[in-house]
C-alpha cells in the first residue's frame, strides 16, 4: 500500500512540474489553436522547454501504472487531487500567477482531504481494500464513449463563446472541464492497461490488443494533448488544471470504481473518511471563480 501512496506524491510532483513547464513554453510560443493541430503540434516539438514537461508527465505516467496496481480507484483519485497543492505553489512562483484567498482556502481544504483519504487505507486484514484489474469492455465503453463526446462538445462550446468580443477573460473552469472528462477516460484506460501487466510480456501485448484500453489512450493522447495545449495557453495553470484535475479525479473515482466492482471500506469510520475526503476534494471545483480578475501572469502570450 504504500508504495502505492509514494507512487501517488511521486506522480504529482512530475505532474505538476510538466504542466507549469509546458505552461512556461507556451508562454514564448505563437498563438496556438485547435484549429490548425498541425502548426500546434510543430510549434511545440520545436521547444526543448515543452518537451522537457511532456517528459515529466509521461513519467508521471508511468507512476500512475504502480498506483492503480497497489492502491483502489477511489483512493488514488483523493491522493492525486493532492498534486493541485504543488502545482499552486509552481505557478505562483514559476509562473507569477496570483491566487486569490478563495484559491488559498481551497488548498487547505485539499490537504485535509488528503490526510482523510490516507487514512482511510488499509493494506491487510479482513477488511483490506480491495483492487480490481479488469471491467467488462462493454461496460467501459458505455461509461467513456458518451463522456468524450461531452468533452469534444464541451471544448468546442467554450471555444465559441471566447471568441464572443467584450466577453470578460475566462478562467478555463469550461476548458477545465471538457480536457478532465477526457482525462478521466484517458485514466480509466491506465487502470484497464495496470490490471493486464500481471502475465509475460507477449500475453500481455496480445490481451491489450484485444481490450479496448490501448485505443482509449491513443484517442484521449491526441485529443487531449491539442485541447489542453490551446486551453493552457490562454489561461491560468493555476485554476485550468485544477478544475482539469479536479474532474478527472471525480470522474475516475466514482465510475470506475462502479466499473472495475472495487468496493468502498465495510468500516463506518474509513467509509465516512474516504467519502468525505472525495466530497471536500470536488469543493476545489465548485470554489473556483468563471471569470479571471487576476492579471495576466508573465507566461501568458500577447497576442
Amino acid at each position: 500500500m504504500w508504495w502505492g501512496v509514494g507512487a501517488a506524491l511521486l506522480a504529482n510532483v512530475l505532474y505538476s512540474a510538466g504542466f507549469v513547464l509546458e505552461k512556461r513554453a507556451l508562454g514564448a510560443l505563437p498563438e496556438v489553436t485547435v484549429r490548425r493541430p498541425a502548426r500546434l503540434l510543430r510549434l511545440v516539438l520545436g521547444s526543448p522547454l515543452w518537451i522537457g514537461g511532456s517528459l515529466a508527465l509521461a513519467a508521471g505516467f508511468a507512476a500512475q501504472l504502480v498506483v492503480y496496481r497497489t492502491l483502489p480507484i477511489a483512493a488514488a483519485q483523493g491522493l492525486f487531487v493532492s498534486g493541485l497543492v504543488l502545482l499552486v505553489l509552481l505557478s505562483a512562483r514559476l509562473l507569477g500567477e496570483e491566487t486569490s484567498g478563495r484559491e488559498r482556502y481551497a488548498l487547505g481544504a485539499i490537504l485535509l482531504a488528503l490526510l482523510m483519504v490516507v487514512l482511510s487505507l488499509r493494506e491487510s486484514g479482513a477488511d483490506a481494500d480491495t483492487v480490481g484489474r479488469d471491467a467488462p469492455y462493454p461496460l467501459i465503453l458505455l461509461v467513456c464513449v458518451p463522456a468524450l463526446a461531452a468533452g469534444v462538445w464541451l471544448y468546442s462550446s467554450a471555444e465559441r463563446n471566447a471568441r464572443h468580443r467584450h466577453r470578460l477573460p475566462t478562467t478555463g473552469v469550461e476548458y477545465g472541464v471538457a480536457v478532465g472528462l477526457l482525462y478521466g477516460v484517458s485514466s480509466l484506460a491506465v487502470k484497464g492497461v495496470s490490471g493486464h501487466l500481471t502475465a509475460g510480456v507477449g500475453a500481455s501485448a496480445v490481451a491489450l490488443l484485444r481490450s479496448p484500453y490501448p485505443y482509449l489512450l491513443l484517442f484521449t493522447g491526441a485529443f487531449g494533448l491539442v485541447m489542453s495545449q490551446a486551453a493552457l495557453q490562454r489561461c491560468r495553470a493555476s485554476l485550468i488544471v485544477p478544475v482539469c484535475t479536479t474532474v478527472t479525479c471525480l470522474f475516475t473515482a466514482v465510475l470506475g470504481t462502479l466499473s472495475f466492482g472495487e468496493e468502498l471500506p465495510d468500516e463506518p469510520l474509513r467509509l465516512a473518511l474516504r467519502v468525505l475526503g472525495t466530497v471536500l476534494a470536488v469543493t476545489v471545483l465548485l470554489a473556483m471563480p468563471k471569470h479571471d480578475t487576476a492579471p495576466r501572469s508573465p507566461a501568458t502570450p500577447r497576442s
